[in-house]
């Protein structure tokens, strides 16, 4: 019984060798010519654009090296069980050329394609060849073993043995005796290996898609709860702020109104009252203003926005700017808001006597970066304002580092992509 379950163990692996190398060959009889002329037409065509010929040609010709791709992925889940899901965007069904060609240029996934046209057609051929190789390369050793070294009188080149007599076609033999030992185990993986490098240049990297959607997911979720408490706080300055001294206003002139007759003068001390109310009203309204966008971001910039808030800080600020022109709105007010957060908490809890920020734009981002002279152990944990910066800044795709050991300094360093 166990004889037998090895002899049909040993001829599912000799069948699944064998049609490997099968399954090889193919591919690379395909692959090489089918990739050179995708890839010629591609390049032909997308050159052609400018003349306008490539307007109509372009999106049959990559309708075409979609369907081969889309070929390759299914042997490749069929043949190797490696599964390369298509990511194309879908195109409009009435889309006129134009539209067609360049929409589909647009598409990272086309792109994709072409880059790995030119790796099918190279490394691809090489790792979908070689399973044939091993296979039937040793046949040509044995070969020479039995005679056919006769009909290269003057010698031949087996891999590496030189076959020159019947001593050296047996070496010819043990070296295809050896590669056939190799193929047993190779064979099989190194098809493997043709479609993992397939989905290695062909696939999009799910894992990275699927790490973005969480990122955009806790992002946008941390960016309505901030807009909900803000709108809370916005809410409850109001009632709590202006619109209580703005009811207290309307209530002292009534009073005043029935005062003006039986007692002016108490009148008039109303009169008084009612002024200054209106006036704390309309400061705590410039505030809450302020609060939601402050006037001079608008106008000025952030520069300058963040220099007036320096004035205003109870500690010897210094601001150094490097912006040679203007962010997306967004950008600015988050920048801001972030840095009016870790400036309050610099006054608040570091004990500091001076503050230094400097605000630049390298490399496409925004960096803003707060150091004070203070006594250090800022974190980023729940319940600091640093945690509530860091969701604020995770909502651009910003990001945010502290370096503050205990004894100070603290450096905060805030970085948001910028257009």
């Amino acid at each position: 019984m166990t004889m037998d379950t090895k002899n049909g163990s040993g001829r599912t692996t000799g069948r699944g060798i064998g049609l490997a190398a099968v399954r090889g060959l193919a591919l690379a009889l395909v692959s090489l010519p089918g990739a050179v002329l995708c890839f010629c037409l591609s390049l032909v065509s997308i050159a052609l654009i400018p003349i306008g010929v490539g307007i109509v040609t372009t999106p049959y010709v990559l309708t075409g090296v979609r369907a081969f791709a889309n070929a390759r992925r299914v042997l490749a889940a069929e043949w190797g069980g490696v599964r390369i899901p298509p990511a194309y965007r879908p195109l409009p069904d009435d889309a006129n050329p134009w539209a067609r060609t360049f929409g589909m240029l647009r598409d990272p996934a086309t792109w994709r394609d072409l880059r790995w046209l030119p790796v099918d057609m190279t490394a691809g051929f090489v790792t979908a060849l070689l399973p044939a190789v091993l296979l039937l390369y040793p046949l040509e050793g044995f070969a020479l073993a039995i005679g056919l070294w006769r009909v290269f009188p003057d010698g031949y080149w087996y891999g590496f043995v030189p076959v020159t007599g019947q001593a050296s076609a047996f070496g010819a033999a043990a070296l295809g005796l050896v590669l056939l030992f190799l193929a047993h185990f190779l064979t099989p993986r190194l098809l493997g290996v043709h479609f993992r490098l397939t989905r290695a240049v062909l696939g999009s990297n799910q894992g990275e898609l699927a790490e973005r959607v969480r990122v955009l997911t806790e992002t946008r979720r941390d960016a309505v709860d901030t807009s909900a408490a803000e709108l809370r706080r916005i809410e409850r300055d109001l009632h709590d702020g202006a619109q209580a001294r703005l009811v207290a206003v309307g209530m002292d002139l009534g009073t005043i109104e029935a005062l003006l007759d039986k007692d002016p003068a108490r009148a008039k001390e109303l009169i008084a009252q009612a002024r200054k109310s209106s006036v704390e009203a309309l400061t705590e309204l410039r505030e809450l203003v302020r609060g939601i966008h402050p006037p001079v971001l608008a106008e000025r910039g952030l520069g300058d926005a963040v220099r007036a808030l320096a004035l205003r800080l109870p500690v010897a600020t210094e601001v150094s700017v490097d912006l040679p022109g203007r962010a997306e709105a967004p950008v600015e007010s988050a920048a801001y808001f972030a840095l009016s957060e870790v400036l309050t908490n610099a006054v608040k809890h570091s004990g500091a006597d001076r503050i230094w920020v400097d605000l630049h734009r390298a490399d496409g981002m925004l960096r803003a970066t707060v150091t004070d002279n203070g006594k250090g152990g800022a974190v980023i944990g729940a319940g600091s304002g640093l945690a509530g910066v860091e969701r604020r800044l995770g909502t651009f795709d910003g990001v945010l580092a502290v370096s503050s050991p205990a004894g100070g300094p603290t450096m905060v360093t805030m970085e948001i992509p910028c257009a």
